[in-house]
């Protein structure tokens, strides 16, 4: 497992707790209390460390390498019962979002998320989740299939932002997130998004439009990125610690000023320490959610997305 460098007290200790469970294993020390002792202080400083994040440490964490990303979620919450989707019946098969129909229990959903890469050879091919304007065509295009077919859809957000190269501008990207977002607030069919990792700029928003927005403990949603801020502000790095305090980036601060319906609790030490059981916490709130927003009316959860997207943020006349 990989450590950040505020994680430092817990690498020590998990690299004593390892050797103890060696020796005990190679000799005939009894290592038994040690063991306990140890696996107790770890718990303890895991939970000290994490009671008490900065926003920097927060976006380090939602970062993190061991993360699980998209299609690990889609695959544990259907039991492998996913059938992926390509192309945007225009340009390509955008590999920096994928989607498709998938099935919570016996409940058809159609899925679309953004998808990082786990090593360096797959970060490149999926574009370190950056889609291009066919990425959100791609997703519309699901979006409207889901809405044909009577489904409802979830949406996993984990994006640097959309790719910013001059190609994906020439094919226009501002318009496809323009697009995606004037079509989501439309939808006939039940939307739930979810910032399971990085939640930035318009990259985010272009699949964020829904009837539940929620946020995973530690994860970060805002306009832009607290590194590309620093570079703007101080034309260089160095504050990107100051830049998250000024964003109001955290789960916290996004449910507080009425941005995001609800923030998802992370095992203790973040999702990556307990991918499993992350799985299963999202799963629930996904069904919890549904198992209000199905029965409802077409026309009034329309009404209801509009409303509340309509009425954030403040206007001075």
């Amino acid at each position: 497992m990989n450590y950040l460098d505020f994680e430092e007290p817990i690498l020590q200790l998990r690299e004593q707790l390892t050797q103890a469970q060696e020796l005990q294993e190679t000799s005939d020390v009894d290592m038994a209390n040690l063991v306990e002792d140890l696996e107790s202080k770890i718990r303890e400083v895991t939970a000290n460390i994490y009671s008490d994040l900065t926003p920097w440490q927060r976006v380090q964490v939602s970062r993190h390498p061991d993360r699980p990303y998209t299609l690990n979620y889609i695959e544990a919450i259907t039991d492998g019962r996913f059938m992926e989707l390509h192309g945007d019946r225009t340009v390509k098969d955008d590999k920096a979002m994928v989607g498709g129909f998938g099935f919570i229990d016996d409940q058809s959903v159609m899925f679309i998320g953004q998808q990082k890469g786990v090593n360096t050879k797959m970060r490149q091919y999926r574009n370190f989740g950056m889609a291009n304007p066919e990425g959100y065509r791609k997703a519309l295009r699901l979006m409207k299939l889901a809405e044909k077919f009577n489904r409802p859809i979830v949406t996993l957000i984990d994006t640097p932002g959309a790719y910013p190269g001059l190609e994906a501008e020439e094919r226009g990207q501002g318009e496809a997130i323009a697009r995606n977002l004037i079509e989501m607030c439309q939808l006939k069919v039940p939307v739930i998004c979810i910032v399971i990792g990085e939640g930035a700029s318009g990259g985010a928003l272009g699949i964020g439009i829904g009837d539940r927005v929620l946020m995973l403990e530690n994860t970060w949603y805002s306009v832009i990125s607290p590194e590309s801020c620093s570079s703007i502000l101080w034309r260089n790095w160095e504050h990107k610690m100051e830049a998250a305090a000024a964003l109001n980036l955290t789960s916290e601060n996004m449910q507080s000023l009425g941005l995001v319906d609800g923030i998802i609790p992370e095992p203790l030490g973040g999702a990556h320490a307990d991918p499993e059981a992350m799985y299963k916490q999202v799963k629930k709130e996904i069904k919890k959610h549904l198992s209000k927003l199905i029965p409802m009316h077409a026309d009034k959860r329309v009404e209801r997305r509009i409303r509340k997207f309509s009425s954030m943020g403040v206007v001075n006349s």
